[in-house]
């Protein structure tokens, strides 16, 4: 079932906390909103749920404007942070229980119960009570209560930022595959950026209550649609050089570097003068050894991550970040030599902020 705002506000008080929103999910489309806290997502999500009433705007769910529709009647279930789950009954009440309160027959109870214990490898914790379950344990047995209402939608607020790293990696990989099978439109908050390149087939990037760029998570990644989410999306994050426009010498010029330009960015950097530079940390290489055309940098610190390093570089009044490999060695304040894939550079304005 697709979802769907349409000019959608939320205001409290005077603050305006979402602001003009549309967006459009396809039927059984996984899209993950994405944003610093206090940017709206989770407002967005509770007005979908009906657990916050939009100030203005249409909320859709299929063809049904469910603005004025109770909670209960949305056909939606909700997965939160917390888990939720009752302290006194077993696994198997917790997870029936959306279906006990709908008055199903006990035997179709029992049947789903187990069919979706078995889907998320929970089946031998049936008997067992949520304080003898693990983190990891609980988050699958909240996610099997929603799964077993069959609803047109799920929401899912942040559901796994009570996890330890590693346990969060494992259940990105469930929720996928879950996703995948089941075909159900989801709608998911996070603030994790992984979990959004991971998940989503579309992310929405959301910034002080207005949508920054709705998109596939390569395209996100790949043509950011401004400064804004070509910073938040990436670790480390891309980096960002202020300088101007030669178009005479056909070069972008900064404090300690001098870049030439190529026909596809003249062509849409014609006219202008200051600009923003932007390049991923990986579309940088670095070497100890003097290579012909290669730009000279100074080595401020360096961090090994295992299978990779990352080199914090000077050039000039630039810092900026360089992914190398995990063998790469050079000492503090050393000059080392870098190169631009250029094909791989974006341009911002600078005033505005969008990409060029």
């Amino acid at each position: 079932m697709n979802v769907r705002f349409d000019n959608v506000s939320k205001t409290f008080g005077k603050s305006a906390v979402v602001e003009q929103l549309n967006l459009a999910s396809d039927d059984g489309e996984f899209v993950v909103l994405l944003g610093p806290s206090g940017c709206g997502k989770t407002t967005t999500l509770r007005m979908l749920a009906g657990l916050e009433d939009a100030t203005s705007g249409d909320i859709f769910i299929g063809e049904d404007r469910v603005n004025d529709i109770p909670t209960q009647n949305r056909d939606i279930a909700m997965v939160f942070q917390n888990y939720a789950l009752y302290p006194h009954m077993t696994i198997a009440q917790n997870i029936a229980y959306p279906l006990r309160v709908r008055k199903i027959a006990r035997d179709e109870i029992g049947a789903r119960v187990s069919r979706v214990a078995e889907m998320l490898e929970i089946a031998a914790l049936l008997e067992r009570r949520p304080r003898e379950l693990s983190g990891g344990e609980r988050q699958r047995v909240a996610l099997a209560r929603a799964i077993i209402r069959e609803p047109r939608v799920y929401l899912m607020d942040e559901p796994l930022s009570n996890l330890d790293a590693k346990l969060r990696v494992q259940m990105r990989g469930e929720l996928k595959r879950l996703q995948h099978e089941l075909g159900t439109t989801t709608i998911y908050v996070t603030h994790d950026q992984a979990e959004a390149m991971t998940l989503a087939h579309r992310v929405a990037v959301m910034r002080k209550g207005k949508l920054q760029q709705f998109d596939t998570p390569m395209n996100i990644y790949n043509r950011p649609a401004n400064r804004f989410v070509a910073e938040f999306v990436g670790s480390p994050s891309m980096n960002f050089i202020e300088g101007r426009v030669d178009n005479g010498a056909r070069k972008f010029l900064s404090d300690g570097l001098t870049l030439d330009l190529d026909e596809p960015h003249l062509a849409r950097l014609s006219g202008r003068d200051l600009v923003t530079l932007g390049i991923r940390p990986e579309h940088l290489e670095v070497s100890t050894a003097e290579h012909p055309g290669w730009l000279t940098a100074t080595v401020h610190v360096t961090e090994l991550m295992g299978n990779e390093t990352f080199v914090f570089l000077r050039m000039g009044s630039q810092k900026i970040i360089a992914r190398a490999v995990a063998d790469f060695r050079a000492e503090f304040e050393s000059a080392v030599f870098v190169k631009f894939q250029t094909e791989r550079v974006d341009f911002f304005d600078s005033s505005t902020g969008m990409r060029i």
